[in-house]
This record gives structure tokens, C-alpha cells and sequence, in this order.
């Protein structure tokens, strides 16, 4: 499928449980905050919603994470605003 954000780098959480996938988005999200991208992407599935959750609630506390948003176009897909690095 082709979506507007392909060339953004990616997380894929499928298959991760809970405490494993805080810990790969905040690396993630520090990695990439660290090289000054400013919109990553973290694949996170639809399922039942346990990681789509869980992926919410580490976004919402991470202090580098400037705003996120569903995909429009693939509720499975959050996508992730960095703060820019000073």
C-alpha cells in the first residue's frame, strides 16, 4: 500500500509485547530525535489494540514527542512529530 509517508522511518511493533515495545519507542524516538528527524512512523498494528494503546500512552509521556496522530489512511499506522533538537 502506498502512503504519503514511506520515506519517514519506521517502527514495526508486531509481535512485541507491552514493556518491549515502551522500551523500542522511546529508544526510537531518542535515536531519531538525536539525527533531527522531525516525523517518524511506529507500525503498530490494529488487532485488539493493546499496542496501538500502549504506543499512545509512551508518546503522550516522552517529552521529545511533539504531537501524534493515527494515519488517516491506516489506523494501524501512528504517525510521530519530534520536537526540534536545539
Amino acid at each position: 500500500m502506498m502512503t504519503l509517508y514511506n520515506n519517514l522511518p519506521s517502527l514495526d511493533l508486531h509481535g512485541e509485547d507491552r514493556e518491549y515495545a515502551r522500551i523500542v519507542i522511546n529508544d526510537f524516538i531518542r535515536d531519531h530525535y538525536q539525527i533531527q528527524s522531525e516525523k517518524i512512523i511506529i507500525i503498530h498494528g490494529i488487532g485488539t489494540g493493546i499496542l496501538r494503546k500502549t504506543t499512545q500512552e509512551t508518546l503522550r509521556k516522552n517529552k521529545l514527542v511533539k504531537s501524534y496522530k493515527l494515519d488517516f489512511f491506516n489506523p494501524g499506522t501512528t504517525i510521530v512529530e519530534l520536537h526540534k533538537r536545539n
